[in-house]
Protein backbone atom coordinates (compact mmCIF):
# COMPACT_ATOMS: atom_id res chain seq x y z
CA UNK A 1 0.00 0.00 0.00
CA UNK A 2 1.37 3.44 -0.89
CA UNK A 3 2.09 6.15 1.70
CA UNK A 4 -0.76 8.24 0.27
CA UNK A 5 -3.26 5.38 0.57
CA UNK A 6 -2.05 4.56 4.06
CA UNK A 7 -2.58 8.17 5.15
CA UNK A 8 -6.09 8.17 3.63
CA UNK A 9 -7.02 5.00 5.46
CA UNK A 10 -5.66 6.36 8.74
CA UNK A 11 -7.57 9.62 8.29
CA UNK A 12 -10.86 7.80 7.72
CA UNK A 13 -10.58 5.18 10.45
CA UNK A 14 -9.63 7.87 12.98
CA UNK A 15 -12.56 10.09 12.02
CA UNK A 16 -15.27 10.31 14.71
CA UNK A 17 -18.03 9.35 12.27
CA UNK A 18 -16.20 6.14 11.32
CA UNK A 19 -15.71 5.08 14.93
CA UNK A 20 -19.38 5.72 15.65
CA UNK A 21 -20.41 3.20 12.99
CA UNK A 22 -19.85 0.46 15.54
CA UNK A 23 -23.23 1.25 17.12
CA UNK A 24 -24.96 0.08 13.95
CA UNK A 25 -23.17 -3.29 14.13
CA UNK A 26 -25.19 -4.51 17.09
CA UNK A 27 -27.46 -7.38 16.13
CA UNK A 28 -31.11 -6.95 17.08
CA UNK A 29 -32.91 -10.28 17.72
CA UNK A 30 -36.36 -8.67 17.33
CA UNK A 31 -35.56 -7.17 13.94
CA UNK A 32 -33.92 -10.42 12.87
CA UNK A 33 -36.95 -12.48 13.94
CA UNK A 34 -39.22 -10.03 12.13
CA UNK A 35 -37.26 -10.52 8.91
CA UNK A 36 -37.34 -14.30 9.29
CA UNK A 37 -41.11 -14.28 9.77
CA UNK A 38 -41.94 -11.78 7.01
CA UNK A 39 -39.71 -13.68 4.56
CA UNK A 40 -40.05 -17.40 5.30
CA UNK A 41 -43.79 -17.42 6.07
CA UNK A 42 -44.77 -15.77 2.73
CA UNK A 43 -42.31 -18.05 0.92
CA UNK A 44 -43.95 -21.17 2.36
CA UNK A 45 -47.41 -19.75 1.59
CA UNK A 46 -46.40 -19.08 -2.02
CA UNK A 47 -45.18 -22.67 -2.37
CA UNK A 48 -48.54 -23.91 -1.08
CA UNK A 49 -50.37 -21.67 -3.55
CA UNK A 50 -48.20 -22.81 -6.47
CA UNK A 51 -48.68 -26.47 -5.60
CA UNK A 52 -52.45 -25.87 -5.58
CA UNK A 53 -52.30 -24.17 -8.99
CA UNK A 54 -50.45 -27.11 -10.55
CA UNK A 55 -52.35 -29.90 -8.83
CA UNK A 56 -55.79 -28.36 -9.43
CA UNK A 57 -55.04 -28.13 -13.17
CA UNK A 58 -55.57 -24.38 -13.09
CA UNK A 59 -53.90 -22.45 -15.90
CA UNK A 60 -50.15 -22.44 -15.38
CA UNK A 61 -50.08 -18.76 -16.33
CA UNK A 62 -51.13 -18.09 -12.73
CA UNK A 63 -47.76 -19.45 -11.66
CA UNK A 64 -45.82 -16.56 -13.20
CA UNK A 65 -46.56 -13.82 -10.62
CA UNK A 66 -46.25 -16.35 -7.79
CA UNK A 67 -42.86 -17.53 -9.08
CA UNK A 68 -41.61 -13.94 -9.40
CA UNK A 69 -42.65 -13.16 -5.83
CA UNK A 70 -41.09 -16.39 -4.55
CA UNK A 71 -37.85 -15.65 -6.44
CA UNK A 72 -37.75 -12.20 -4.83
CA UNK A 73 -38.10 -13.83 -1.42
CA UNK A 74 -35.26 -16.25 -2.23
CA UNK A 75 -33.07 -13.21 -2.92
CA UNK A 76 -34.11 -11.84 0.48
CA UNK A 77 -33.35 -15.22 2.10
CA UNK A 78 -29.92 -15.08 0.49
CA UNK A 79 -29.34 -11.68 2.10
CA UNK A 80 -30.24 -13.19 5.48
CA UNK A 81 -27.78 -16.00 4.76
CA UNK A 82 -25.23 -13.38 3.72
CA UNK A 83 -25.60 -11.54 7.04
CA UNK A 84 -25.31 -14.82 8.92
CA UNK A 85 -22.05 -15.38 7.05
CA UNK A 86 -20.74 -12.09 8.40
CA UNK A 87 -21.94 -13.04 11.88
CA UNK A 88 -24.12 -9.94 11.98
CA UNK A 89 -27.72 -11.12 11.67
CA UNK A 90 -28.10 -12.65 15.15
CA UNK A 91 -26.08 -12.13 18.36
CA UNK A 92 -25.14 -15.81 18.62
CA UNK A 93 -22.46 -17.36 16.42
CA UNK A 94 -24.22 -20.75 16.58
CA UNK A 95 -27.60 -19.23 15.71
CA UNK A 96 -26.07 -17.45 12.72
CA UNK A 97 -24.53 -20.67 11.47
CA UNK A 98 -27.67 -22.79 11.91
CA UNK A 99 -29.87 -20.19 10.20
CA UNK A 100 -27.25 -19.76 7.49
CA UNK A 101 -27.23 -23.51 6.80
CA UNK A 102 -31.04 -23.52 6.56
CA UNK A 103 -31.03 -20.55 4.18
CA UNK A 104 -28.35 -22.32 2.13
CA UNK A 105 -30.72 -25.20 1.41
CA UNK A 106 -33.33 -22.79 0.03
CA UNK A 107 -30.78 -20.80 -1.98
CA UNK A 108 -28.85 -23.89 -3.18
CA UNK A 109 -25.74 -22.30 -1.64
CA UNK A 110 -23.59 -24.23 0.89
CA UNK A 111 -23.20 -21.82 3.79
CA UNK A 112 -19.62 -22.34 4.98
CA UNK A 113 -18.17 -22.82 1.50
CA UNK A 114 -19.80 -19.62 0.24
CA UNK A 115 -18.83 -17.77 3.44
CA UNK A 116 -15.17 -18.64 2.91
CA UNK A 117 -15.15 -17.34 -0.68
CA UNK A 118 -17.11 -14.23 0.27
CA UNK A 119 -14.67 -13.32 3.04
CA UNK A 120 -11.89 -13.36 0.45
CA UNK A 121 -13.98 -11.07 -1.77
CA UNK A 122 -14.25 -8.55 1.07
CA UNK A 123 -10.52 -8.69 1.77
CA UNK A 124 -9.52 -8.18 -1.86
CA UNK A 125 -12.35 -6.29 -3.61
CA UNK A 126 -11.12 -4.06 -6.45
CA UNK A 127 -7.51 -5.23 -6.06
CA UNK A 128 -6.20 -5.96 -9.56
CA UNK A 129 -3.64 -8.47 -8.27
CA UNK A 130 -6.19 -10.41 -6.23
CA UNK A 131 -9.08 -10.82 -8.66
CA UNK A 132 -10.95 -14.03 -9.33
CA UNK A 133 -12.25 -15.16 -5.96
CA UNK A 134 -15.86 -14.38 -5.08
CA UNK A 135 -16.21 -11.72 -7.75
CA UNK A 136 -17.23 -11.23 -11.39
CA UNK A 137 -14.18 -12.08 -13.55
CA UNK A 138 -12.91 -8.81 -15.03
CA UNK A 139 -10.01 -8.27 -17.43
CA UNK A 140 -8.15 -5.05 -18.14
CA UNK A 141 -7.95 -3.74 -21.71
CA UNK A 142 -4.22 -4.50 -21.75
CA UNK A 143 -4.81 -8.08 -20.63
CA UNK A 144 -7.57 -8.56 -23.18
CA UNK A 145 -5.45 -7.25 -26.06
CA UNK A 146 -2.58 -9.51 -25.06
CA UNK A 147 -4.68 -12.64 -24.49
CA UNK A 148 -4.73 -15.51 -27.04
CA UNK A 149 -7.78 -15.65 -29.36
CA UNK A 150 -9.40 -18.54 -27.48
CA UNK A 151 -9.28 -16.71 -24.16
CA UNK A 152 -10.70 -13.54 -25.72
CA UNK A 153 -13.59 -15.51 -27.23
CA UNK A 154 -14.28 -17.22 -23.91
CA UNK A 155 -14.26 -13.90 -22.06
CA UNK A 156 -16.61 -12.31 -24.61
CA UNK A 157 -19.02 -15.21 -24.25
CA UNK A 158 -18.82 -15.13 -20.47
CA UNK A 159 -19.55 -11.38 -20.33
CA UNK A 160 -22.46 -11.63 -22.75
CA UNK A 161 -25.71 -10.74 -20.93
CA UNK A 162 -27.40 -13.97 -22.04
CA UNK A 163 -24.77 -16.00 -20.21
CA UNK A 164 -23.85 -13.63 -17.38
CA UNK A 165 -27.42 -13.00 -16.28
CA UNK A 166 -29.20 -15.91 -17.95
CA UNK A 167 -27.89 -19.45 -18.04
CA UNK A 168 -24.69 -18.69 -16.10
CA UNK A 169 -26.31 -18.03 -12.71
CA UNK A 170 -28.50 -21.14 -13.03
CA UNK A 171 -25.45 -23.28 -13.80
CA UNK A 172 -23.58 -21.70 -10.88
CA UNK A 173 -26.28 -22.20 -8.25
CA UNK A 174 -27.67 -25.57 -9.38
CA UNK A 175 -24.50 -27.22 -10.69
CA UNK A 176 -21.23 -25.62 -9.63
CA UNK A 177 -22.24 -25.09 -6.02
CA UNK A 178 -22.86 -28.79 -5.55
CA UNK A 179 -19.07 -29.10 -5.30
CA UNK A 180 -16.68 -27.41 -2.83
CA UNK A 181 -14.23 -24.77 -4.05
CA UNK A 182 -10.67 -25.94 -4.60
CA UNK A 183 -9.56 -23.83 -1.61
CA UNK A 184 -12.18 -25.42 0.67
CA UNK A 185 -11.18 -26.90 4.01
CA UNK A 186 -12.93 -29.65 5.97
CA UNK A 187 -15.59 -27.30 7.36
CA UNK A 188 -16.44 -25.95 3.90
CA UNK A 189 -16.60 -29.42 2.36
CA UNK A 190 -18.86 -30.58 5.16
CA UNK A 191 -21.28 -27.71 4.52
CA UNK A 192 -21.48 -28.68 0.84
CA UNK A 193 -22.27 -32.27 1.84
CA UNK A 194 -24.92 -31.16 4.37
CA UNK A 195 -26.58 -28.88 1.81
CA UNK A 196 -26.55 -31.53 -0.90
CA UNK A 197 -28.00 -34.20 1.39
CA UNK A 198 -30.71 -31.82 2.58
CA UNK A 199 -31.57 -30.88 -1.02
CA UNK A 200 -31.70 -34.54 -2.03
CA UNK A 201 -34.01 -35.32 0.90
CA UNK A 202 -36.32 -32.44 -0.06
CA UNK A 203 -36.40 -33.54 -3.69
CA UNK A 204 -37.21 -37.15 -2.74
CA UNK A 205 -39.93 -35.93 -0.35
CA UNK A 206 -41.37 -33.68 -3.06
CA UNK A 207 -41.40 -36.50 -5.60
CA UNK A 208 -43.21 -38.79 -3.16
CA UNK A 209 -45.82 -36.17 -2.27
CA UNK A 210 -46.48 -33.57 -4.97
CA UNK A 211 -44.63 -35.39 -7.77
CA UNK A 212 -41.45 -34.56 -9.67
CA UNK A 213 -43.29 -32.63 -12.40
CA UNK A 214 -44.92 -30.27 -9.90
CA UNK A 215 -41.64 -29.81 -8.06
CA UNK A 216 -39.71 -28.96 -11.22
CA UNK A 217 -42.42 -26.63 -12.54
CA UNK A 218 -42.09 -24.60 -9.37
CA UNK A 219 -38.49 -24.97 -8.16
CA UNK A 220 -36.64 -24.65 -11.47
CA UNK A 221 -38.01 -21.22 -12.49
CA UNK A 222 -37.76 -19.89 -8.91
CA UNK A 223 -34.06 -20.69 -8.59
CA UNK A 224 -33.39 -19.55 -12.18
CA UNK A 225 -34.98 -16.12 -11.62
CA UNK A 226 -33.54 -15.71 -8.11
CA UNK A 227 -30.03 -16.64 -9.27
CA UNK A 228 -30.19 -14.15 -12.15
CA UNK A 229 -31.44 -11.39 -9.87
CA UNK A 230 -28.74 -12.14 -7.32
CA UNK A 231 -25.94 -12.06 -9.89
CA UNK A 232 -27.35 -8.83 -11.34
CA UNK A 233 -27.33 -7.17 -7.90
CA UNK A 234 -23.76 -8.25 -7.27
CA UNK A 235 -22.70 -7.15 -10.76
CA UNK A 236 -24.00 -3.57 -10.65
CA UNK A 237 -22.56 -3.03 -7.19
CA UNK A 238 -19.00 -3.45 -8.49
CA UNK A 239 -19.22 -3.01 -12.28
CA UNK A 240 -20.05 0.58 -13.21
CA UNK A 241 -18.25 3.15 -15.37
CA UNK A 242 -16.03 4.96 -12.85
CA UNK A 243 -15.64 2.15 -10.34
CA UNK A 244 -12.42 2.02 -8.33
CA UNK A 245 -9.79 -0.56 -9.29
CA UNK A 246 -6.15 -0.41 -8.23
CA UNK A 247 -2.96 -2.43 -8.25
CA UNK A 248 -2.12 -4.02 -4.93
CA UNK A 249 0.80 -1.67 -4.26
CA UNK A 250 -1.57 1.32 -4.21
CA UNK A 251 -4.78 -0.47 -3.23
CA UNK A 252 -6.69 1.12 -0.36
CA UNK A 253 -9.48 -0.82 1.42
CA UNK A 254 -11.35 2.37 2.35
CA UNK A 255 -11.42 3.63 -1.23
CA UNK A 256 -12.31 0.12 -2.40
CA UNK A 257 -15.35 0.22 -0.12
CA UNK A 258 -16.50 3.78 -0.77
CA UNK A 259 -15.53 4.10 -4.45
CA UNK A 260 -15.53 0.47 -5.55
CA UNK A 261 -19.05 -0.28 -4.33
CA UNK A 262 -22.14 1.53 -5.54
CA UNK A 263 -25.28 2.74 -3.81
CA UNK A 264 -27.97 1.02 -5.86
CA UNK A 265 -30.95 3.25 -5.16
CA UNK A 266 -33.93 1.02 -5.80
CA UNK A 267 -37.67 1.62 -5.34
CA UNK A 268 -38.63 0.79 -1.75
CA UNK A 269 -40.34 -2.49 -2.61
CA UNK A 270 -37.26 -3.72 -4.49
CA UNK A 271 -35.02 -2.48 -1.69
CA UNK A 272 -37.10 -4.62 0.69
CA UNK A 273 -36.76 -7.74 -1.47
CA UNK A 274 -33.01 -7.15 -1.86
CA UNK A 275 -32.51 -6.65 1.88
CA UNK A 276 -30.94 -3.17 1.61
CA UNK A 277 -27.89 -4.68 -0.10
CA UNK A 278 -27.98 -1.75 -2.54
CA UNK A 279 -26.32 0.28 0.24
CA UNK A 280 -23.25 -1.66 -0.73
CA UNK A 281 -20.64 0.99 0.01
CA UNK A 282 -21.64 0.89 3.68
CA UNK A 283 -21.64 -2.89 3.69
CA UNK A 284 -18.09 -3.04 2.33
CA UNK A 285 -16.92 -0.36 4.73
CA UNK A 286 -18.38 -2.16 7.76
CA UNK A 287 -19.48 -5.72 6.84
CA UNK A 288 -20.77 -6.46 10.34
CA UNK A 289 -23.63 -3.97 10.05
CA UNK A 290 -26.74 -6.18 9.55
CA UNK A 291 -28.95 -5.40 6.59
CA UNK A 292 -31.75 -4.09 8.81
CA UNK A 293 -29.45 -1.32 10.11
CA UNK A 294 -27.99 -0.17 6.78
CA UNK A 295 -30.68 2.36 5.90
CA UNK A 296 -30.57 3.93 9.36
CA UNK A 297 -26.79 4.18 9.11
CA UNK A 298 -27.07 5.86 5.71
CA UNK A 299 -29.70 8.31 6.95
CA UNK A 300 -27.77 9.33 10.07
CA UNK A 301 -24.19 9.56 8.77
CA UNK A 302 -23.75 12.42 6.26
CA UNK A 303 -20.28 11.20 5.25
CA UNK A 304 -21.90 8.10 3.73
CA UNK A 305 -24.52 9.96 1.70
CA UNK A 306 -22.36 10.90 -1.30
CA UNK A 307 -21.41 7.58 -2.88
CA UNK A 308 -21.58 6.64 -6.53
CA UNK A 309 -25.34 6.28 -6.96
CA UNK A 310 -27.07 4.11 -9.55
CA UNK A 311 -30.78 4.21 -10.21
CA UNK A 312 -32.60 1.25 -11.72
CA UNK A 313 -32.57 2.91 -15.15
CA UNK A 314 -28.93 3.98 -14.93
CA UNK A 315 -27.86 0.50 -13.90
CA UNK A 316 -29.00 -0.93 -17.24
CA UNK A 317 -26.09 0.89 -18.91
CA UNK A 318 -23.69 -1.27 -16.89
CA UNK A 319 -24.61 -4.26 -19.07
CA UNK A 320 -22.30 -2.93 -21.80
CA UNK A 321 -19.24 -2.53 -19.55
CA UNK A 322 -16.75 -5.34 -20.00
CA UNK A 323 -13.16 -4.26 -19.35
CA UNK A 324 -11.21 -2.04 -16.97
CA UNK A 325 -9.12 0.52 -18.85
CA UNK A 326 -6.07 1.55 -16.83
CA UNK A 327 -5.46 4.65 -18.96
CA UNK A 328 -8.86 6.28 -18.44
CA UNK A 329 -9.48 4.46 -15.14
CA UNK A 330 -12.96 3.50 -16.27
CA UNK A 331 -14.90 0.43 -17.28
CA UNK A 332 -15.31 0.30 -21.05
CA UNK A 333 -17.15 -1.84 -23.60
CA UNK A 334 -15.69 -4.18 -26.21
CA UNK A 335 -16.83 -1.67 -28.83
CA UNK A 336 -14.84 1.15 -27.23
CA UNK A 337 -11.78 -1.07 -27.18
CA UNK A 338 -12.04 -1.62 -30.93
CA UNK A 339 -12.32 2.12 -31.56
Amino acid sequence: MSVRSDKLKTKVVQAPWYRELSKYEKADPRKALGQVLNTFVPYIALWAAMIWVVCSHTSLWYLIPLILLAAGLVVRIFIIQHDCGHGSFLPSHLANRLLGLLCGVITFTPFDDWKHEHSIHHASAQDLERRGIGDIPTMTTREFRGAPPGKRIYYRLFRHPFFLFGIGPFIQFVGVQRFPHKRAGQRERKSVLITNVALLALIVLACLTIGWRTYLLIQAPIIAVAASLGVWLFYVQHQYDDVYWEHHEHWDPIRAALEGSSYYRLPKILQWFSGNIGLHHIHHLRPRIPNYNLQKCFDEVPELQTPRTLTLLESLKCINLHLWDEQTRKMVSFHELQI
